[in-house]
């Protein structure tokens, strides 16, 4: 999501390349809302309705509308979750408008083939419904009708880190904007982890990692984020999930 080169690259905000195996101070002011609900309706597949007041319910007419039909022109990445395109909404209704008018968002579609797609689609509402931070990406709205799920982002217009570190004839980014941007992944992370209920995280890569137009850095894609310990339930799953070469050795080869 948020890549705006002219050439559709891997979408940033699809968990791509998945692998399974079984083994053995925050300062900002940001909301904090409970997560201990979180779980359980993953484990149930429904959308948690605590953050259904923090988003905004699209219709599948209103979302084709805003991207032209979902026309291959307007594709931003594609990736395991399906194709992410660009469309325009009234920043203040949310309603479809023209290309060029409104605002611009990225809108990821879940293709129907998609076999972990649900969900991931139903853990990236529940954690990003609830989780605000100057260094998440922002969820704006999602899509639930029969079998069309759809999320709505914001627009990250410098699209994801993986595209300016390894994508060839794009501009390298300097030392310093290299270590802003880490600074902020540190930033994000360091929010999940001081929650009441942590979050972990588990697929951090370059691919996840979005830049706004000043560079700012954003962590998206929460399909395999899940609950940290709490209390005196200190047992985290030992299920090795993630991108092969982003986790490190050791952990995949014992869990």
């Amino acid at each position: 999501m948020g890549n705006c080169f002219n050439r559709p690259a891997k979408c940033a905000h699809a968990s791509s390349t998945l692998f399974h195996a079984t083994g053995n101070n925050n300062t900002y002011a940001d909301r904090q809302a409970p997560l201990e609900s979180l779980n359980k309706s993953i484990i149930t597949s429904k959308v948690d309705c605590s953050v259904t007041s923090n988003l905004k319910s699209f219709s599948f007419n209103d979302l084709k509308n805003a991207t032209k039909n979902f026309r291959p022109e307007n594709v931003l990445g594609e990736g395991g979750f399906g194709c992410v395109f660009k469309g325009w909404i009234d920043g203040n209704t949310f309603a479809p408008t023209k290309p060029g008018t409104g605002i611009v968002v990225a809108i990821k579609r879940l293709k129907a083939e998609s076999f972990q797609g649900h969900k991931e689609w139903l853990a990236e509402v529940n954690y990003l419904g609830q989780l605000h931070h100057e260094n998440l990406v922002k969820l704006i709205g999602y899509c639930s009708e029969s079998d069309n799920k759809l999320l709505v982002y914001e627009f990250m217009p410098k699209g994801s880190l993986e595209n300016h570190l390894f994508r060839k004839g794009v501009q390298p980014i300097t030392w310093a904007t290299r270590m802003k941007i880490a600074v902020d992944v540190a930033r994000g992370l360091s929010f999940l982890h001081g929650l009441d209920a942590k979050v972990i995280y588990r697929d951090l890569k370059a691919s996840n990692i979005l830049l706004d137009s000043d560079f700012n850095a954003k962590l998206s894609d929460f399909g395999l984020a899940r609950d940290g310990p709490t209390g005196d339930n200190t047992h985290v799953s030992t299920r090795v999930v993630g991108t092969q070469g982003y986790a490190a050795p050791e952990y995949v080869a014992t869990g």
